[in-house]
């Protein structure tokens, strides 16, 4: 399916632009830099009431509908391990969005960025031990974006093996879980072809990613830090979302794979027409909507 028309028009902008940090930090972009941010679809995101929280030392925001022991969703936003926060859309309009649509608490995480491993990940499972046991939820979701997904998987994968618990059910979207990339197929080749150079993430890049997280070389990591490295027996059921035009599918896609011979139980489903941080986008975007919906419904359960 070709790119998104929403996605598509704004490509433009990127002509010219030598990387994405440029876009970002260069005066020179500056104008082009607030066009391709800015939503050309849709309204704010719904408004729901928020709090700060202390998690037991980490900072987290809890978005609710009402007060109660109903589901929770803790959410993870992306950023390569270094940037990112709490108020990105891939944070904030997420947790929105899906506590109008299932009902739910969503408590999103501000872990540490730009520290190794292990310190983001101890992060993520302090904070999900302090919903567990503070907020008492009836069922809780523990999910992520991107390097989110990451963090998340890992995460569960250490409460399995520490507390002998995991969480109702996973929630990975375009994740990132293998510390180097699977190949990709010719066909995700041909689409990424459509795609500015400055929106992908070549294996080389990734590989940075991967040291800087690690704080060393790639071979350091283990099953927490890359779960794609895991035994994942015991693992609990999985959504796990992928975008059609992202370098970072085959990872996904292997993990998909990988959690379906170990018997556990996991929906994948690649979202079409979407790029790599498609959640960051205004849920009147049809894709991106449906995606939302899956998330929430996974939370309900």
């Amino acid at each position: 399916m070709p790119i998104h028309p929403a996605v598509a028009a704004k490509l433009p902008l990127l002509d010219g632009v030598p990387s994405f940090e440029a876009l970002v930090t260069d005066p020179a972009f500056r104008d082009r830099m607030v066009q391709f941010m800015t939503p050309s679809a849709g309204g704010p995101p719904p408004a729901v009431k928020t709090r700060e929280e202390t998690a037991a030392g980490v900072r987290v925001r809890v978005y609710s509908a009402d007060e109660g022991a109903g589901p929770c969703l803790v959410w993870l936003h992306g950023g390569a391990f270094k940037m990112g926060d709490l108020d990105m859309p891939e944070a904030d309009w997420v947790a929105r969005e899906v506590v109008t649509r299932a009902g739910a608490t969503v408590v999103s995480v501000d872990y540490r960025l730009a520290i190794p491993y292990p310190a983001p990940h101890d992060d993520v499972v302090t904070a999900v031990r302090w919903v567990r046991d503070a907020l008492a939820p009836s069922r809780i979701v523990l999910g992520g974006a991107s390097a989110g997904g990451n963090l998340a998987a890992g995460a569960a994968l250490r409460l399995r093996d520490d507390d002998g618990w995991v969480p109702a059910e996973l929630a990975l979207v375009y994740p990132v879980l293998h510390p180097e990339l699977p190949p990709a197929s010719a066909s995700l080749t041909r689409r990424m072809a459509e795609v500015p150079p400055i929106l992908h993430f070549p294996p080389e890049e990734v590989r940075t990613i991967t040291e800087d997280f690690l704080g060393g070389p790639v071979n350091r990591a283990d099953g927490y830090a890359m779960p794609g490295l895991a035994v994942l027996e015991g693992l609990c059921p999985t959504l796990l979302l992928t975008a059609e035009y992202d370098d970072l599918r085959p990872s996904g896609e292997k993990f998909a794979a990988a959690l379906a011979l170990a018997g556990v139980d996991v929906h994948h489903v690649q979202i079409p027409s979407m790029l790599h941080g498609f959640l960051g986008l205004p849920s009147a975007i049809e894709p991106v909507d449906r995606a939302l919906r899956l998330l929430a419904a996974a939370v309900a359960g």
